[in-house]
């Protein structure tokens, strides 16, 4: 990357982005991070605290900005909190303020399983804002991905805090698949889509080369534990999903572990032409616990 050129990255408090600005700032590469919760601040890093991302504190900031990588989206619903308001309508501000500023790349993470057949309320979410991002007029890069893995991933904490309790509640059968890929895959890949014109105006499956079941997967994260995995009535935990809003399985969740959705590998390796880590054996060695 030519010295001078600038990243913004939104949602920088999470774990994509967390681990996105590591690898970028390890890289020199000049970032402006905006998020609206505090965060430890990297080299070649300018560190913006907006609650609510307004076009007057922002504008001047990230102008001319090379690329725009918009990581913040919600995955859960609440009173509070909806999938309109964050996925649709806060995209559509980051779009607008983007085409203002005039950033010359939009990188967008949307949802595998995302299609205009959805019948999914975050699906639709994202299909929206695909749609808002696609008619923009914008050079623009869309990911879809399926479970993204790494030491402090949600998912990872999940599991992690069921093993401290000593048991591991899989919902339903738990033969269903899930095509997981790894952090540092997934930041090197964003990279490229900053950089290679091939990206130009995509929609690429961000998935791993492995599926997996989810009992298959809870087995390897817990070896050597000594945790129990138990089985749970699928009914039962859509009940408390339903009812509970801090359950730890949302509605939504849970139609994606079980939707069984599959993506396509080889086209992400064909253009990526990176060698992946396979997150089956990374489970084997224990890396990730």
């Amino acid at each position: 990357m030519v010295k001078g050129n600038q990243i913004v990255i939104t949602g920088a408090s999470g774990f994509i982005a967390r681990n996105l600005r590591k690898y970028l700032s390890e890289k020199n590469i000049k970032l402006v991070s905006i998020s609206r919760n505090d965060f430890k601040q990297f080299k070649n890093e300018h560190k913006v605290i907006s609650k609510n991302y307004d076009e007057k504190s922002l504008l001047s900031k990230i102008q001319n900005s090379d690329a725009l990588i918009h990581l913040v989206g919600v995955g859960k619903q609440s009173v509070k909190t909806d999938y309109n308001m964050v996925n649709v309508e806060f995209t559509k501000h980051i779009v607008n303020l983007s085409k203002k500023a005039k950033i010359k790349k939009f990188i967008f993470t949307s949802g595998l399983g995302v299609s205009s057949n959805t019948s999914l309320g975050y699906f639709i979410s994202k299909y929206k804002a695909e749609k808002l991002i696609i008619n923009s007029g914008l050079n623009y890069t869309i990911f879809r991905p399926s479970y993204i893995v790494g030491k402090d991933d949600l998912f990872t904490k999940y599991l992690k805090k069921q093993i401290k309790k000593g048991k591991i509640e899989i919902p339903g059968t738990g033969t269903y698949s899930i095509q997981p890929i790894y952090i540092n895959d997934v930041v090197q890949i964003i990279l490229q889509s900053v950089l290679q014109t091939k990206f130009k105006n995509r929609i690429i499956d961000l998935v791993g080369p492995d599926r997996i079941t989810f009992q298959q997967y809870v087995k390897l994260f817990s070896k050597g534990t000594r945790t129990i995995i138990k089985k749970i009535n699928l009914e039962d935990v859509c009940h408390t999903a339903i009812t509970n809003s801090n359950s730890d399985f949302g509605v939504d969740d849970l139609n994606i572990l079980i939707g069984n959705f599959k993506g396509n590998h080889n086209k992400l390796r064909k253009i990526t032409e990176i060698k992946f880590q396979s997150v089956v054996e990374l489970l084997k060695s224990g890396s990730l616990l």
